[in-house]
């Protein structure tokens, strides 16, 4: 029977890994590098090129959370599925858009997939891998983000061998999509819990909100979905405006800009797996602190160099720094999230994220604009990520905690 239950988890592993990487590879491709010109073609206003490019994002903080926390009622699979379901159709969407108004309601609609995917596979993973939560969730997110890197240079590739064609790229973003929902189908089915077997859309919903009270009086897990958020505010703004930074202070050209993007994505998904299996024999304090620690030193050093080498050596450790972090949050999320609700935590954690990764770019935008420029823009990000790393490392929060902090 254990050895049943290893293969099934094993298998279910598996397969999630594999849709992961399809699901992001279709996702990312759809928007990266396409986005921008396709949206231009139809004559979207330039101050409307912003809201286009943000309208997938807005499902991540609407639904991330009551799509985990209705995985724990009617179970994992259904919800992948239909995930897998909205990744296969969206694509085919864009075949069919004439209007920049069109365009933003396919990229709403084609946001719900990763917005459910990412914290429901992260809660199916917690709860399948109990002591090789870090590793195993880190695994999972590393493989996604070769689909992610991928992404870009495929997209280029194809418009630049049809003379942008977007309707091919689509195409091909379609078959991306269809290919995760039919690996959806090799999931085994769940054993359904005697809470789930006759549950209404009232109980349902009961069930739900009861569940996100428990969290939200819940210190622990506030505060690590605080952690996750001011990492996430963080890594977006970096990612945004320290290209702009190479170009306007240091003088690089955009591939030495491009190059530093490459490098903190590429130490982030090497590095995330062995700091995840770090954190499951040592802990997860030690990697958040000393991960958050290490960014915010890199971040605040970044405007005081304008040589290539040394900005490719910040853009690589703080790469290294934000995987010590997140391959520690989410394993550390589930250990302090209630019984049963171990994909409302997870949800509830991606909804933060997802806030701090919107706001970051927007807050850092307008210090940019101030007197305080780059210097200031560093500073800040920097100060926050210290703020919160002291908070985190008094709080006396560990996974032992996980029965007080709910009573």
């Amino acid at each position: 029977m254990k050895q049943k239950r290893a293969f099934a988890a094993n298998w279910s592993f598996l397969v999630l890994c594999v849709m992961g990487a399809f699901a992001i590879l279709s996702s990312t491709m759809s928007k990266s590098p396409v986005l921008n010109p396709f949206a231009t073609s139809l004559g979207t206003p330039s101050d409307l090129l912003g809201f286009v490019a943000a309208a997938s994002t807005i499902p991540g903080i609407l639904i991330s959370l009551p799509a985990a926390s209705l995985s724990d009622i009617i179970g994992r699979r259904k919800v992948l599925l239909f995930s897998a379901f909205v990744f296969a159709s969206a694509p085919f969407l864009y075949l069919f858009v004439g209007t920049w108004w069109q365009l933003a309601l396919v990229r709403f609609y084609h946001g719900f997939a990763t917005a459910i995917f990412v914290p429901v596979t992260e809660a199916t993973v917690a709860e399948q891998f109990p002591t090789k939560r870090g590793e195993r969730i880190s695994i999972l997110n590393s493989v996604t983000g070769v689909g992610r890197t991928l992404a870009p240079l495929l997209g280029g590739a194809i418009l630049a061998l049809t003379s942008n064609g977007y309707h091919a790229l689509y195409l091909a973003v379609g078959v991306a999509g269809v290919t995760t929902f039919v690996l959806a189908f090799l999931l085994l089915t769940e054993k359904k819990k005697p809470i789930q077997e006759t549950v209404g859309t009232r109980k349902v919903a009961s069930k739900m909100f009861q569940g996100w009270r428990e969290i939200i009086r819940n210190r622990g897990a506030v505060l690590v979905s605080l952690v996750q958020a001011s990492q996430y505010y963080v890594f977006g703004a970096v990612e945004f405006f320290i290209v702009g930074y190479a170009l306007e202070v240091a003088h690089l050209n955009a591939f030495y800009a491009g190059l530093f993007l490459t490098a903190e994505v590429a130490s982030v998904i090497l590095a995330r797996p062995l700091l995840g299996r770090l954190s499951d024999k040592k802990g997860r304090r030690v990697p958040i602190v000393l991960g958050s620690l290490l960014g915010a030193v890199l971040v605040f050093a970044i405007p005081f160099t304008t040589q290539f080498s040394l900005l490719l050596l910040f853009a690589i450790g703080y790469g290294v720094g934000f995987a010590a972090v997140i391959s520690s949050t989410s394993p550390l999320m589930s250990e302090l999230a209630p019984d049963g609700l171990v994909g409302s935590s997870m949800g509830f954690l991606s909804t933060m994220m997802d806030v701090g990764q919107t706001l970051g770019p927007i807050v850092s935008g307008f210090i940019l604009a101030s007197a305080l420029q780059y210097t200031g823009l560093f500073a800040s990000l920097s100060l926050l990520l210290l703020a919160t790393t002291v908070v985190f490392a008094f709080s006396g929060i560990s996974k032992a905690e996980k029965q007080t902090q709910t009573t």
